[in-house]
C-alpha cells in the first residue's frame, strides 16, 4: 500500500476510534433517560400502568408527570432501540467500545433507578406478599386459599383482581422463603421483595459472567445483553418478579456444570439446584433432562432425586399434599389465555375470536415434539445449555398465558450458548412482543 493511500485511510480509522464509543455513550444515555422517565412519571401515581401501591416512592413525586400510555410506549421504544444499538456495537468490538467498568456502571444505574421507584406494570408482588401473610399472620394455607380469604388484610386491596380467589401457583420453597417478609408489614415486605429481586439480579449477572468466562466468551457483552435489556429492567426488575430468583438458581446450577463440572459431586449439586429452582417456579425443571443426557452419569440423577425427596417432604410438612401438587397448579395456569400471547395473535390472524380447547392441545403437542427433538439432538452431542434455552423459549411461545418476564427465561442461557441462533431467536421474540405493546402508537388518533 502506498503512503498516500495510508494517509487517506488514517483519518477514517481515527474517526472510528472516537465515533463508535461516542455513539455507544449516547445510546447508553438514551437507555438510561428512557428508564428514568418511566420511573419518575410512574412515581406520580394515578396511572393505569402503575398498579395501586402503598406510597413507597414519595421522594420522586413532583419530578415527573402522570405516566400515560403514549409516553410509556415511546420510552419503551426508545430504550429498545438504544439497547439494540448497544448490543450490536458491543458485539462488533467490545474491547474498543464497552469496558467492564462502563458496562457495570450502566447496568448498576439502571438497576438502582428502578429499585428506587414504584412497582411497575404488575401486581404480582402483592400476591407474593398476600400468600406470605396468609400463612404467617393468618394461619391459612396459601395452596388451598386465595387472597380473598384475608380480605381484611392491608395487602388485599393491592392484589390483582384476577388473582384474589386463586391459590398460589409457586413452589413451596419460594413460599417458605417469602414467609420471613410477612411480619415486616406491607411497606417493609414490599421493600424486602424489591431488594430480593435486586440482589437476585446481581447474583444472576455475576454467574453469567462466570459462565461466559468458563466458555471463553466475552463476559462484558454477556452481562450487557441481559442486564441492560429493557424487558429485564422495566418488566422483570420493575415488577420485583420471583422469576429473577428462579434465574439466579438456574444460573447457579449451570455454573456448577461449567466450572470443574466433571466432578460427580458438582454434577449432583447442579441437578439438585435445578430441582430447587423448580420448587420456586416449576419452569426451570425443563433443564434437568438435558443436563442428565449431557452428563450421561448417575450423579445428576441421584442429586435430583435427593433434592426432590427433600423438597417434597418439606412441602408436605409445611402445606400438606396441596403444597407438592405442582401438576395441578400447572394445569390450572395452562388454561389461562392472555391478549399478549402468540397463540392469541395467531388465532386472530386466522379469524378466530380466541384460543379454543383444541388449540391448547395442539400447542401442547407441538411443545412435546420440540422437546423430544431437542433431547435427541442433545443425545447426539448438541450443547445442552442451548437445548435448555430453546426449550424455555418454546414454552413461552407456545403458552397461551404469556407475560413479558416469561420471555426473559432463555436469555441468560442464550448469552452463554454456543448456538448464537438461540440469542437471535430470543431477541426476535422479545422484539415481536414489544412491537405488539407499541402497536397503539400506530393507531390513528381519534
Amino acid at each position: 500500500m502506498s503512503v498516500a493511500a495510508q494517509s487517506e485511510r488514517a483519518p477514517a480509522g481515527s474517526r472510528s476510534e472516537w465515533l463508535t464509543p461516542a455513539l455507544a455513550s449516547l445510546l447508553a444515555l438514551l437507555l438510561l433517560a428512557a428508564t428514568v422517565e418511566i420511573v419518575l412519571d410512574g412515581a406520580v401515581g394515578h396511572s393505569p400502568l402503575i398498579p395501586k401501591s402503598p406510597p413507597i416512592a414519595g421522594w420522586l413525586q413532583g419530578l415527573g408527570e402522570r405516566l400515560g400510555y403514549r409516553v410509556f410506549l415511546v420510552a419503551i421504544l426508545a430504550s429498545a432501540g438504544a439497547y439494540a444499538g448497544l448490543v450490536a456495537l458491543g458485539r462488533r468490538s467490545t474491547e474498543a467500545v464497552i469496558s467492564k467498568r462502563w458496562a457495570l456502571i450502566l447496568i448498576g444505574a439502571l438497576h438502582l433507578v428502578v429499585f428506587a421507584g414504584p412497582v411497575l406494570l404488575s401486581t404480582d408482588v402483592f400476591s407474593y406478599i398476600a400468600y406470605a401473610r396468609m400463612g404467617v399472620e393468618h394461619g391459612l394455607n396459601p395452596y388451598t386459599h386465595g387472597p380473598g380469604a384475608i380480605s381484611h388484610d392491608p395487602v388485599f386491596p393491592y392484589v390483582g383482581h384476577d388473582w384474589r380467589h386463586v391459590a398460589t401457583a409457586y413452589g413451596p420453597l419460594y413460599t417458605l422463603l417469602s414467609y420471613p417478609f410477612a411480619p415486616l408489614g406491607l411497606k417493609g415486605a414490599l421493600w424486602a421483595m424489591k431488594l430480593e429481586a435486586l440482589l437476585a439480579s446481581a447474583g444472576t449477572l455475576a454467574l453469567i459472567w462466570r459462565c461466559a468466562r468458563a466458555r471463553r466468551l466475552d463476559p462484558v457483552w454477556a452481562i450487557l445483553v441481559v442486564g441492560a435489556n429493557p424487558l429485564y429492567i422495566v418488566y422483570g426488575l420493575g415488577g420485583a418478579h420471583n422469576d429473577l430468583l428462579m434465574l439466579l438458581v438456574m444460573m447457579a446450577a449451570v455454573s456448577l456444570t461449567l466450572v470443574n463440572g466433571s466432578s460427580p459431586r458438582r454434577q449432583g449439586a447442579a441437578a439438585a439446584l435445578v430441582v430447587a429452582g423448580a420448587l420456586i417456579k416449576a419452569t426451570v425443571a425443563a433443564l434437568l433432562p438435558f443436563m442428565v443426557l449431557a452428563r450421561r452419569s448417575l450423579a445428576p440423577i441421584l442429586g435430583a432425586l435427593a433434592a426432590l425427596i427433600a423438597g417434597a417432604l418439606i412441602g408436605y410438612a409445611a402445606f400438606g399434599v396441596h403444597g407438592v401438587d405442582v401438576v395441578a397448579a400447572l394445569n390450572r395456569d395452562a388454561a389461562f389465555v392472555s391478549t399478549d400471547s402468540f397463540a392469541t395473535e395467531i388465532a386472530h390472524l386466522f379469524g378466530k375470536p380466541g384460543v379454543f380447547p383444541i388449540d391448547h392441545d395442539l400447542l401442547k403437542a407441538a411443545l412435546v415434539l420440540i422437546i423430544l427433538h431437542l433431547l435427541w439432538r442433545t443425545w447426539r452431542g448438541y450443547d445442552w445449555i442451548a437445548a435448555s434455552g430453546w426449550t424455555l423459549l418454546a414454552i413461552s411461545v407456545t403458552s397461551t398465558w404469556l407475560l413479558a418476564w416469561y420471555i426473559l427465561w432463555p436469555l441468560p442461557l442464550a448469552v452463554i450458548s454456543r448456538d448464537r441462533r438461540l440469542l437471535v431467536a430470543t431477541l426476535v421474540i422479545q422484539g415481536l412482543f414489544l412491537a405488539h405493546q407499541i402497536s397503539p402508537l400506530l393507531a390513528p388518533v381519534q
